[in-house]
């Protein structure tokens, strides 16, 4: 088939142009620069969030539109890119391509510190970021284009541009990582880069995907994403625990001081209990992870 990418030069782009030149399809990437090429791609030059553009050639007879574009860290250029250049694309596409897999967020979702997430929760973003993704989404589903959505949780990998997990990583080997609250009770939710890119390739071939919303993620125990990271860096410094209370109370009285390392926000990443359900991808389009989150941390750690 003939697929055109969007975003083909970010970090899960990247890895489907990969992925889809390797099944023998025709590659196109639209791209701002030409930079950083690939033997047998084929590379357009457009910026979705200039208005100024001409699309035509780029999906002039393609068969799958993956819209992999996004902005996750200059929130002036989210609503350009994420809204404005997803109407541009959509009007620039409609009657030229068969199907539309939009990567989208469980952000859309919202702040969510509790409970169980699945396609049919309330969508309730919050951050321009979840917004812009969330206004996107509603274009593309309102567009007379044949769409499946994908929403994944925090992906991870090797060449991954939020150095978070590299951070933890670093925190665990030094020995100044601690748990907050109770044990057994907080969850944490990832999903790999790979797995990210089988799940928007199946959800480009297979019929069932139409029109649907996927969530596509792996929850487990923040304990044993512990455990698995210090695996992996060979790490046996002992963990404590805190209270969560006290370490709120330090936060607000400390919280001020420049490189201070725990924030509000940090601190309910660290006592979240709600967990993504990505059962409906799996069972729907027989969509299977590539191995369990606990093997692929500790090799992510094992590599850093």
């Amino acid at each position: 088939m003939i697929v055109a990418i969007t975003g083909g030069n970010g970090f899960i782009g990247k890895l489907l142009v990969d992925r889809l030149l390797e099944l023998g399809h025709q590659v196109r990437v639209l791209t701002r620069n030409f930079t950083t090429q690939k033997k047998n791609v084929q590379y357009f030059q457009g910026d979705l969030s200039r208005q100024d553009n001409d699309f035509s050639s780029f999906l002039d007879g393609v068969d799958i539109l993956f819209n992999c574009a996004g902005e996750i860290n200059n929130e002036s250029l989210m609503q350009e890119l994420h809204v404005e250049g997803t109407k541009r694309l959509v009007e620039a596409a409609k009657g030229k391509i068969s199907r539309w897999v939009q990567l989208s967020s469980v952000g859309v979702y919202g702040e969510r510190l509790l409970g169980e997430v699945n396609e049919n929760s309330r969508e309730q973003p919050c951050t321009v970021y979840e917004s812009t993704k969330n206004e996107s989404d509603n274009i593309v589903r309102n567009s007379s284009i044949p769409y499946v959505i994908l929403q994944p949780s925090n992906i991870f990998g090797d060449d991954m541009p939020n150095q978070s997990m590299r951070g933890l990583v670093n925190v665990i080997r030094s020995g100044l990582f601690f748990y907050i609250g109770k044990k057994n009770e907080v969850k944490v939710n990832y999903v790999h880069v790979s797995d990210v890119v089988n799940a928007l390739i199946i959800c480009s071939s297979n019929k069932n995907a139409l029109g649907e919303v996927f969530i596509v993620s792996q929850s487990l125990r923040l304990e044993s994403m512990i455990i698995s990271l210090a695996s992996g860096i060979g790490s046996n410094n002992k963990i404590f625990r805190f209270p969560e209370a006290i370490v709120r109370v330090l936060v607000l009285i400390f919280g001020w001081i420049p490189r201070f390392p725990l924030t509000t926000s940090r601190i309910d990443a660290l006592t979240g209990k709600c967990v993504y359900n990505s059962e409906k991808i799996i069972k729907i389009l027989g969509f299977s992870y590539s191995m369990s989150l606990e093997e692929r941390l500790r090799l992510f750690a094992k590599q850093k």
